[in-house]
């Protein structure tokens, strides 16, 4: 199904979902650990909208800025997409929010990969829902993405640690792939 699609009929808690496990995946570039984002999984399966959010939302930041360490231009994105974060719950703001870090999670793993799909590519990606033509590590990035809002979409508030389990393992792997990028540069 069209990633596009799936953004644009989630609801809120599925987009909070969508946008974290973006972030989640990509946590590496910004230096955090991988318990890092636990508290902000938590307030999603305990109802974000009942106010805990906005506070370990903060906190989280402040432990990101402390472990922050430059990074380039994919961690720039990374960072983005954590400093979009709505503190307030709103539709509208998580739909941006989580459409935002939809592509850029493709594009950070573009970057990564050394990929030649260009930002039409990625959109046009996006809308299919398809990853033809797209390298290996885009194409999990989009096919990671699809899973945990049908996930959400299929299962509600009972999908999450699916969804958990899909943005672990794309972490896993982009942590392995700086990893490697690292080894080679230095």
């Amino acid at each position: 199904m069209s990633l596009v699609k799936l953004i644009a009929e989630a609801d809120e808690r599925g987009l909070a979902v969508s946008g974290l496990a973006c972030l989640d995946r990509c946590v590496p570039l910004l230096g955090g650990d991988d318990e890092v984002l636990r508290p902000l999984w938590a307030s999603l399966a305990e109802d974000a909208a009942a106010g805990d959010w906005a506070p370990r939302l903060e906190r989280t930041r402040g432990t990101l800025d402390a472990a922050a360490d430059g990074g380039g231009e994919a961690a720039a994105l990374a960072r983005r997409m954590l400093d979009a974060a709505p503190a307030r719950w709103s539709a509208a703001a998580l739909r941006t929010w989580a459409d935002g870090c939809s592509a850029a999670a493709l594009r950070i793993h573009r970057l990564l990969d050394g990929a030649a799909a260009d930002a039409a590519d990625l959109d046009d990606a996006r809308r299919a829902g398809r990853a033809e033509g797209l390298s290996p590590l885009l194409a999990a990035e989009l096919r990671r993405q699809i899973a945990v809002l049908e996930l959400l979409s299929a299962h509600g508030p009972a999908g999450l640690r699916g969804a958990l389990e899909v943005s672990t393992e794309g972490r896993r792997v982009l942590r392995a792939v700086v990893s490697r990028r690292s080894r080679r540069a230095g």
